[in-house]
């Protein structure tokens, strides 16, 4: 379970098993690390995908499932390949929510609710049973070129009076959006692993991924 006193960075690979074959060895082990199986990738690779992962990575692994519906078999599938941590879309019903946090709290993982689209995080924990283990206040990748579309930090100590849960940043966030990150609450930053002709923010798989990690845990320490 994550430590709710540490900084993560969460390095997502979004692409395909290739990629994970040969960027992850790369990637330098350590406990404030947590490497995501992305929404995009599980879509292509499957439970094989996080199984894979899970080959080649000991520590923290999330599966970005944005589940919707279907809450409980889909937490049973990921711990089953090896996940740690799941999230679940803040948009999704009230009964999938609870049903969700609850089985992930049984399997020893940790739950995160992802927030992409939400206009009011706070309401959506407000009405659960017991709160996640992670807010994650998320710009979508199809906001990221919007002008003045930001991860809206307005919402981190609202949550925070009520709540005693992580908050992750999503969503183009590269080294300067790290720090902002961190100086605005945040205990999670959520790197995205990024193609030369990709045109997210993100850590490039042309560059030292393994340097450019530890340059992303120093900055947020």
């Amino acid at each position: 379970m994550l430590d709710h006193g540490a900084r993560y960075l969460q390095i997502a690979f979004n692409h395909d098993v290739a990629m994970v074959r040969k960027v992850l060895p790369a990637i330098v082990k350590s406990d404030r690390i947590l490497i995501e199986a992305g929404t995009p990738f599980i879509k292509r690779e499957g439970m094989a995908g996080i199984k894979a992962i899970r080959s080649l990575w000991p520590g923290h692994l999330v599966a970005d499932l944005k589940t919707a519906d279907g809450a409980a078999g889909e937490v049973e599938m990921v711990h089953a390949a090896g996940a740690t941590a799941a999230t679940i879309l803040g948009s999704s019903p009230t009964e999938s929510l609870d049903l969700f946090i609850a089985q992930c709290q049984a399997h020893g993982m940790d739950s995160m609710i992802d927030m992409i689209g939400v206009h009011d995080p706070l309401r959506v924990l407000m009405d659960l049973q017991r709160p996640p283990s992670v807010v994650v206040l998320h710009l979508g990748r199809d906001e990221e070129s919007s002008r003045g579309k930001v991860i809206q930090y307005r919402h981190v100590n609202r949550i925070r009076s009520k709540f005693a849960v992580l908050i992750s940043a999503a969503g183009g966030v590269g080294l300067k959006e790290a720090r902002s990150a961190i100086f605005n609450g945040a205990g999670i930053v959520v790197a995205n692993l990024v193609r030369p002709d990709d045109p997210w923010v993100g850590i490039r798989t042309d560059s030292d991924v393994g340097g450019m990690s530890r340059q992303f845990l120093a900055t947020i320490e």
